[in-house]
């Protein structure tokens, strides 16, 4: 899997689900979520980021509750993927589920913020050229990802456009 270059958006550790879909406006479809998106640590990200561009950020990334909105909007506003150490087990699922692709990669904290990277099969190649491995990826969840989601793949499958 190569890719266009991407422009990151930097992120700092524990970034969490109401962060990313605030509470305050779940009441609202995704569209109106997603205007709100990381608005109390980047006010600019909902208005500024464009389709295809990437979350870099720490450790624990997608705490907090259950809520898929929060993998949801980062779908909604374009996002190609997010890269961290680790993810929240929920945010996780949730995540693939929906079709965003999230790559583990403990040294994702090297990539630097506005830094332009091409994610391989086998991790993200900075714009330095360096080479930050990340952790493989089951097919079914890449397949996932390629489907734009997981009711997508289903829909798929159901009308016998892909194979088990």
């Amino acid at each position: 899997m190569t890719t266009e270059k991407s422009y990151v958006w930097k992120l700092g550790a524990d970034i969490d689900t109401d962060a990313l879909a605030p509470g305050a406006y779940m009441k609202h479809g995704i569209d109106v979520i997603a205007q709100h998106c990381l608005e109390a640590i980047r006010p600019d990200f909902a208005t500024k980021v464009q389709p295809g561009d990437v979350l870099v950020a720490g450790p624990n990334f997608g705490i907090g509750s259950s809520r898929e909105q929060a993998a949801g909007v980062l779908v909604h506003l374009g996002i190609k993927a997010v890269v961290a150490p680790s993810f929240s087990g929920l945010f996780f699922r949730n995540a693939f589920n929906l079709g965003l692709l999230l790559l583990t990669c403990a040294k994702a904290e090297q990539i630097q913020e506005a830094e332009s990277v091409n994610i391989l099969s086998n991790g993200i190649q900075c714009a330095d050229g360096k080479l930050l491995t990340c952790h493989p990826i089951p097919d079914f969840l890449m397949n996932m990802v390629a489907a734009g989601g997981l009711m997508n793949l289903l829909k798929l499958r159901s009308q016998g456009k892909l194979h088990a």
